[in-house]
């Protein structure tokens, strides 16, 4: 074992291991959550960080994480939080959306109608017009030609 701190001590029910294991095995799961889940096993079974890290092929600092992530969960029940939920990812920090559901909605709903309809001389809509007459009708209170463009071709 190599100097340094000591290990997180992780300890895994019957349950979790089976659960991590299955993860690990299964074809199907994501790449990052296999990882996770084998660097988990690993901390189980006593191995320090350097061993994990080229075993698993991450960073030592990512065994780091995930053994103190895995610990911090250890209180909750699984029936509260499932394995996959404990090794995904956090949520991601940013500001919110600008428009809501309901304003997209109106906004798309109004492409759908009859540009004649609203005083335009025109057959179809342009992003321009659109975002001018979601102003006008107080969908929003300022939205770019650009922005509408965007959620016409999500949408």
């Amino acid at each position: 074992m190599s100097r340094g701190s000591k290990p997180i001590i992780v300890e895994l029910s019957n349950e979790e291991k089976e659960g991590l294991e299955k993860l690990a095995r299964r074809p199907s799961t994501p790449q990052q959550i296999a990882q996770r889940a084998r660097i988990v096993l690993g901390a189980s079974e006593g191995k320090n960080k350097v061993q994990l890290a080229g075993e698993v092929g991450v960073s030592i600092d990512m065994v780091y994480l995930w053994r103190k992530r895995w610990q911090a969960y250890a209180a909750i029940p699984l029936e509260e939080l499932s394995i996959e939920e404990r090794l995904a990812d956090l949520p991601r920090s940013g500001s919110p959306g600008k428009f809501s559901a309901e304003q997209l909605a109106q906004i798309i709903a109004l492409a759908c109608e009859d540009p004649q309809a609203s005083g335009y001389p025109v057959s179809h809509w342009t992003p321009k017009e659109i975002a001018a007459e979601a102003i006008t009708r107080g969908i929003v209170e300022s939205i770019s030609p650009r922005q509408v463009g965007r959620f016409l071709k999500r949408g």
